[in-house]
């Protein structure tokens, strides 16, 4: 069997697999194929497969095979195509389609919401060692991977966790978004592997949609069509991304920023690569390629706001120090931790947060301590993405926790956190476990 028929055996399969999980959806999907929707659908369709990671194979022939979305009806597209990529005939070829991608509409896509208290997440998360174990406890087991990158983590979550869930006839919810755009040649090894890809959406138990080329501040798209839950039962951001949350707008000048940029980046400049915008940096005597928005900073601020919208429990993992102490700064109730216009640096750090400094510096490897006993939380945090408009216009967390490490025993974790080890320059990350009030 030559490449091209194995991909669409393969892609034939998935979506076999698919259908018969998804029930509901097969069924929703029966008035995306009326007439006066067909357009509308088709197009919707031909969109998501350009959005989506998927064989350019697979892509092109979803493409053909819709007529581009240009058919008037059913009957105007190319039968034997549809066949090919799907096994069935072409009305159901199109609903599966519409499963596959997830672009049902209605009610069968209002995710269903942990009624779990911030209370009882609390009382949790203080008596267990392993805050993931939350998706056993929980009324719905879901969760939101914000930078998944290579899904090494949803990987692991999902050999962990998807075995004891079934056993108790619940289903795992996972949604993993990423800005890397599928099929770039920027990025490297954070692209995730379409084998990955594949195992996690073909997998019994498991209801799992990736979102690349996904901004994590402009999720308005997904939440209008309802991809995304209004809240998960847990929020997680793995390896935040310096530059990006390593300094605070708010606390920060741009000039300021781009000062520290250039003193501990080197010189860089927008340019382009193999046709597509990205970002050059001078490193020693190498130029460096990046995506273009590698430098764009939002700060801690804008993490903490979108997880704690997200999330009943947040958890960040493999933090490192750059990011951990801009973060701290803004989770402490004093205002003498957010100096105006002053970057954090070795020497000043013991400055700034005196003994804190001295308490978490003498965390070993795997312990854990409350950041209410080194002072009080803060007790109004500013919102600073776009409020809702129920929203109060500041929040707090009831509860941090402050573990030292990149991985712990029984914990998933992602690649980034199991390559701290071998990082010998690096000082040992740091992991958030935070309670939303």
């Amino acid at each position: 069997m030559n490449s091209t028929a194995q991909v669409l055996a393969d892609f034939r399969s998935q979506v076999t697999q698919l259908l018969q999980e998804r029930e509901k959806e097969w069924e929703a999907s029966r008035k995306l194929v009326e007439a006066k929707q067909l357009t509308a659908t088709l197009k919707r369709l031909i969109e998501e497969a350009h959005r989506v990671d998927l064989p350019v194979i697979i892509r092109d022939a979803i493409t053909v095979a819709l007529g581009n979305s240009e058919a008037a009806s059913i009957q105007n597209l190319p039968g034997s195509r549809l066949k090919e990529l799907t096994g069935l005939p072409p009305t159901k070829a199109v609903r599966a389609l519409c499963v596959w991608f997830g672009v049902i509409d209605g009610p069968v896509l209002q995710w269903p919401v942990a009624s779990l208290q911030s209370e009882g997440v609390e009382t949790f998360a203080h008596s267990s060692s392993n805050p993931f174990d939350l998706l056993l406890e929980a009324d719905v087991a879901s969760l939101l991977d914000v930078g998944a990158g290579d899904l090494s983590f949803a990987t692991e979550l999902v050999e962990q966790y998807v075995v004891p869930l079934h056993q108790r006839q619940r289903e795992l919810i996972l949604h993993s978004l990423d800005r890397l755009q599928p099929g770039s040649k920027l990025g490297g090894p954070l692209h995730p592997e379409r084998e990955r890809l594949n195992g996690l959406r073909s997998r019994t138990g498991l209801s799992f949609q990736f979102y690349g080329n996904q901004d994590m501040y402009d999720l308005g798209s997904l939440d209008q069509t309802r991809k995304l839950a209004p809240r998960y039962t847990i929020a997680t951001c793995w390896a935040p991304a310096t530059p990006t949350f390593a300094y605070e707008p708010t606390r920060l000048s741009d000039q300021i920023i781009t000062q520290e940029l250039h003193r501990t980046k080197g010189t860089f400049r927008h340019t382009h690569f193999s046709g597509e915008p990205a970002l050059e940096v001078q490193h020693g005597d190498r130029a460096l390629l990046f995506p273009p928005w590698k430098f764009e900073i939002r700060g801690p601020l804008a993490l903490l706001d979108l997880l704690a919208r997200r999330g009943l429990l947040c958890i960040l993992g493999a933090v490192d120090t750059q990011v951990f102490w801009e973060m701290l700064a803004q989770l402490l109730d004093d205002v003498r931790y957010r100096p105006n216009n002053q970057p954090f640096t070795s020497d000043n750090l013991p400055v700034v947060f005196g003994e804190i400094f001295e308490r978490l510096s003498c965390l070993e490897i795997g312990e854990t301590l409350r950041l209410s006993d080194c002072g009080p939380l803060r007790r109004e945090i500013p919102r600073v993405l776009p409020l809702l408009p129920t929203q109060a216009p500041s929040y707090r967390f009831r509860s941090i926790q402050i573990r030292r490490g990149a991985v712990f025993p029984g914990i998933p974790a992602s690649s980034t956190a199991r390559r701290f080890s071998d990082m010998v320059e690096e000082s040992p990350p740091w992991m958030l476990i935070l309670v939303p009030e």
